[in-house]
């Protein structure tokens, strides 16, 4: 990769995103993805899922064999492997899921993000923290909100 290729990477961020082990993933959300992916917003360089089983072990499943249902195009996600999401990557991430359950893991680019970066990185800047705020924390604070006014 050289320096002009780096200039224009934007923030790249992960999701684990674990499944209850009564209703498995049936793809719904992947057409979602695939519009946030055709609109330039975000780049899938790795997805992939995983199983724990209720010993511990965790296994890769391959996308083909997620049996999701519906006429649901999987080509753009079943190439997506950047090199990114290694074992020990893989691994860390089952040590995040409850025994039985399995999970999608993503890892993407933020490439709406990336002038804004490379404008930044040009200027000497750099990011020293960050961090997402949970929906319900939001939620929460709104209501308090709402009722100190009310």
């Amino acid at each position: 990769m050289t320096d002009t290729d780096f200039d224009m990477i934007g923030p790249v961020d992960y999701l684990v995103i674990e499944f209850p082990p009564d209703r498995p993933p049936d793809g719904s959300a992947l057409p979602l993805l695939r519009d946030l992916v055709e609109r330039g917003i975000v780049r899938v360089l790795d997805l992939a899922f995983v199983r724990k089983d209720v010993d511990g072990s965790l296994s890769g499943i391959d996308i083909a064999d997620m049996g999701f249902e519906g006429e649901i195009d999987i080509t753009l996600f079943a190439e997506a492997g950047s090199g990114l999401l290694d074992d020990a990557d893989r691994s860390e991430a089952g040590a995040a899921l409850e025994p039985g359950r399995s999970a999608a893991i993503l890892v993407y680019e933020n490439t709406w993000a990336a002038p804004f970066a490379a404008a930044l990185r040009h200027n000497g800047a750099e990011l020293v923290a960050a961090g997402r705020i949970p929906v319900q924390s939001i939620l929460d604070s709104l209501d308090a909100i709402e009722s100190e006014s009310s």
